[in-house]
């Protein structure tokens, strides 16, 4: 049952922390609940060229701290800071506390499993094909040091008749192993045949001991693997040059019979 279980749900209180924080009484819960929805729903309208991928959310008695995780950090602040004054004021629409908003940048975009499945989103709405969009988002996790990515798509794939999934796996993606870092997400592409769903896992390693959980500590905790994991990119990235040029002598060292047509099993 690993493989239907939600892969962030399933590591909450271990080694993933939760996007909202804040204490209420029994009769308070449902109302800020349905806020944070308000505000979350809110934010991922306005800013959906923004790159925009977690909303964490905090509450102060007075006030509520919202802190973007982005990969487009110039587009949410404006110049001289005058989109975020005005996004807190259109916020007030939703309530009447005062808004905090802080910026967390994205370095790595395609180490980020929400900006994979919007870019994979936005790509077959723009009629790209779906093996094409998967596997450059597969093989952009892979150069920037992922150690595993998986995508799945869902729909009437390439304006089929009948809806199927297809999905792309690279490296490994260990759903089982509570410890294992998985990052997960979804999207939805709105294609003039309907909608394509699109998920993405990616694995960034193993999490041992008993982290700290609080938002700030798991805010420098992603920064920090993406840089480590940028390391491990580039020694990917040579390998990988390495690899192709061994490929390429392969093919030019004679494969002719592979490429011949007419009897025979291809």
């Amino acid at each position: 049952m690993g493989q239907k279980t939600h892969p962030v749900g399933f590591r909450l209180g271990t080694i993933r922390g939760w996007d909202s924080n804040w204490y209420a009484t029994k009769k308070e819960i449902a109302g800020k609940i349905f806020e944070d929805e308000e505000i979350r729903r809110y934010l991922r309208a306005r800013l959906r060229r923004a790159g925009l991928s977690r909303v964490v959310i905090e509450r102060t008695p007075r006030r509520i701290i919202l802190t973007l995780h982005t990969s487009k950090p110039g587009v949410v602040i404006g110049r001289g800071g005058q989109e975020v004054e005005k996004l807190r004021e259109e916020l007030k629409r939703v309530t009447t506390k005062d808004i905090q908003i802080n910026i967390n940048e994205i370095k790595r975009p395609e180490l980020d499993a929400s900006l994979v499945a919007q870019n994979v989103a936005q790509q077959l709405e723009g009629r790209v094909s779906f093996r094409r969009a998967m596997k450059q988002a597969l093989q952009g996790a892979m150069r920037m040091g992922a150690q595993g990515i998986r995508i799945k798509v869902g729909g009437r794939l390439g304006g089929a008749e009948m809806g199927r999934v297809e999905q792309y796996l690279e490296g490994r993606v260990p759903l089982h192993t509570i410890r294992a870092d998985i990052d997960y997400a979804e999207a939805t592409a709105f294609t003039i045949y309907g909608t394509t769903g699109v998920k993405v896992w990616v694995y960034h390693g193993e999490i041992l001991g008993r982290p700290d959980l609080s938002p700030n500590v798991q805010a420098q905790r992603q920064q920090l693997r993406q840089m480590h994991a940028g390391g491990r990119g580039g020694e990917s990235k040579a390998r990988d040059r390495r690899r192709g040029k061994r490929d390429g002598r392969r093919r030019r060292g004679g494969t002719g019979g592979v490429q011949r047509s007419g009897g025979g099993r291809r």
